[in-house]
């Protein structure tokens, strides 16, 4: 109970900073068509946003699996919220400041990037620091704030276009970068303990040359590729591919793709010491390949819409999921194996919305035949699952 205490401003600040991640994440997908009609971007462009950040995502990982033991977590940390909220000031004014909008679009979208690269990189050890009992549990219940933050964006943003008019969407890019900058100063104050003590961590040199990280980076890279199509195409892809109205599009696409995946998250860390947590994400894959395939090939709307919503139910677990995995089967991976597991994720989540909106418009702008295409990802997903339950069943 006094552990408990004592770290509840570190969890507060943690759940706050993927709220700020979800901020990060979210927002500027709704906008798309918006960016489309206002600047007159083909689909092949507004692909590079998405593709942009979870890019700039994997070199942020990459940079703290070196740096951010050398530099500190709590000054890492505090300069994750600092950079989002100064790229999401950016997104509301760089678009029609620079000669081209597409490049401040994109330089706005590289400055909160890094911010949410560092948040995904050093929260979850942040937390597998705390002296709490049921890891796995306290894992699916911190990314659950993702979700929750996704919902509220998303939820927040359609009343905000509904009273005020998507026209004044800068003014919402401002409101919403002021989360991240109270929170920086949670992170400044709260205490924060190492995961690995000095000289005890395993090396990124050690890591690539143990098996079962190889396994553990293509469950993230899948992990990241089926979440994050799903939900950067989901708003796209209602109003114009099911051809429904924005408002009803966000909330029953994106809006409810989050909240499933945050229900999924909160009931696996209430029921995960219970669960087998490969046998339950194979499950996941295969019904994450479900809803891929009913999205894009149901005939009638209200099917593409539950395909797209019950997605979130199939990815909430994977991306905490392979995280517990590989803090169990690498307990010495300190920093620099969240930060490569960080990297796959965001190479996944990099390639898939660039694979839908490559495919999308090599047929004429068609999202159906996209998000066809990234039904791949779940696929492999389930695939890395059976060979690892093949392995430990191996050496049992």
């Amino acid at each position: 109970m006094a552990a408990k205490s004592k770290y509840k401003k570190t969890l507060l600040a943690c759940y706050l900073g993927f709220v700020t991640q979800a901020i990060a994440a979210n927002f500027a997908p709704l906008l798309f068509l918006t960016f489309r009609r206002t600047y007159d971007l083909p689909l092949e462009q507004i692909a590079l946003i998405p593709l942009a950040f979870y890019l700039t995502q994997l070199l942020t990982d990459l940079a703290a699996a070196k740096y951010a033991d050398r530099i500190g977590y709590r000054t890492c940390v505090a300069a994750s919220q600092l950079l989002s909220a100064v790229g999401l000031l950016s997104l509301a004014f760089l678009p029609d400041l620079m000669p081209s909008p597409l490049t401040g679009i994109m330089l706005a979208v590289v400055l909160y990037a890094v911010g949410s690269g560092l948040i995904e990189v050093l929260i979850s050890p942040i937390v597998e620091a705390c002296p709490f009992e049921n890891k796995g549990g306290m894992m699916s219940l911190l990314h659950s704030f993702y979700c929750w933050g996704a919902v509220g964006v998303i939820l927040g943003s359609t009343l905000f276009f509904v009273l005020f008019g998507v026209g004044h969407w800068r003014i919402l890019a401002l409101f919403w970068a002021v989360l991240p900058f109270i929170n920086a100063f949670n992170f400044v104050s709260c205490p924060i303990e190492r995961l690995v003590e000095d000289g005890k961590s395993m090396s990124i040199g050690q890591l690539f040359r143990t098996p079962v990280f190889w396994l553990m980076a293509l469950l993230m890279i899948a992990s990241g590729a089926s979440e994050a199509t799903m939900s950067q195409w989901a708003s796209a892809f209602t109003e114009s591919a099911l051809g429904v109205s924005k408002t009803v599009g966000d909330l029953a696409g994106p809006c409810l793709f989050a909240a499933l995946m945050g229900v999924s998250r909160v009931f696996y860390g209430a029921k995960s010491e219970k669960l087998d947590l490969p046998g339950v994400m194979l499950c996941c894959g295969l019904m994450c390949f479900c809803c891929y395939l009913l999205a894009s090939l149901a005939a009638s709307p209200a099917l593409g819409l539950a395909g797209c919503a019950l997605c979130g139910i199939s990815v909430g677990i994977m991306w905490p999921g392979t995280l517990s995995i590989s803090a169990q089967k690498c307990p010495r991976g300190g920093t620099a194996m969240f930060a490569l597991m960080a990297l796959g994720g965001d190479l996944g989540a990099s390639a898939g919305p660039a694979l839908v909106g490559g495919v999308s418009g090599a047929a004429g702008g068609d999202l159906k035949i996209g998000l066809l295409a990234a039904a791949v990802f779940p696929a492999l997903l389930a695939a890395g699952l059976l060979i690892l339950r093949r392995t430990v069943k191996d050496r049992g």
